[in-house]
């Protein structure tokens, strides 16, 4: 498998890590409980923006955008834009979101679309770089996960205690060993 640090070609490898991540840390850990059922029923579209042009990453999403739009959520539930060559950086990957977040705005998509962030060096704030929680979010590649609002009001409706998410995956995560981490994120120590 490629690194981020290396330009990718192979796009089919890069769906294949990004499905392996979603199998087996936000599925396999539980740490989206709404995420099991698009996976198992293959309703997750992985879209691989390979170009580092903003406008072309830009641009790839607004496709997605449309299409998550115009098709049912039994044909799309979700989207993964995947940026396999562009924005490594995670302050550079930040600071594209408002370019991102104006997108969504000038097409009338608030309220309709979210996006949720993933980055191979993701940190939340106010945390260490090591902090374990931060893998909660940690992916192969820099993604920009296009959701449904009205799905992800449903799901909620229907699950309890959501706000006690994030505490939860905190707690999951630390609890893993340091080799249990390197198994599970072995992707973000190649060079």
């Amino acid at each position: 498998m490629q690194s981020i640090n290396t330009q990718v070609t192979n796009t089919q490898e890069v769906v294949e890590l990004t499905q392996r991540w979603v199998r087996e840390v936000v599925v396999g850990l539980g740490l989206c409980p709404f995420a099991a059922k698009p996976f198992a029923e293959n309703t997750i579209r992985y879209c691989v923006a390979p170009s580092a042009a903003p406008e072309d990453i830009l641009h790839s999403i607004y496709s997605e955008c449309v299409l998550l739009s115009s098709v049912s959520h039994e044909a799309t539930e979700t989207t993964l834009v995947i940026t396999p060559n562009a924005l490594s950086d995670f302050h550079d990957y930040n600071q594209f979101f408002n370019e991102v977040d104006l997108l969504l705005s000038r097409n009338d998509w608030e309220g309709v679309l979210q996006v949720a962030s993933f980055h191979p060096q993701y940190q939340f704030a106010g945390t260490s770089v090591s902090d374990a929680e931060n893998y909660t979010n940690r992916a192969p590649y820099p993604i920009f996960h296009l959701l449904r609002e009205d799905r992800l009001e449903k799901a909620i409706e229907f699950y309890p205690d959501v706000d006690e998410i994030p505490e939860r995956n905190i707690a999951r995560m630390n609890a893993l060993s340091q080799d249990e981490i390197h198994r599970l994120f072995y992707y973000l120590n190649k060079t």
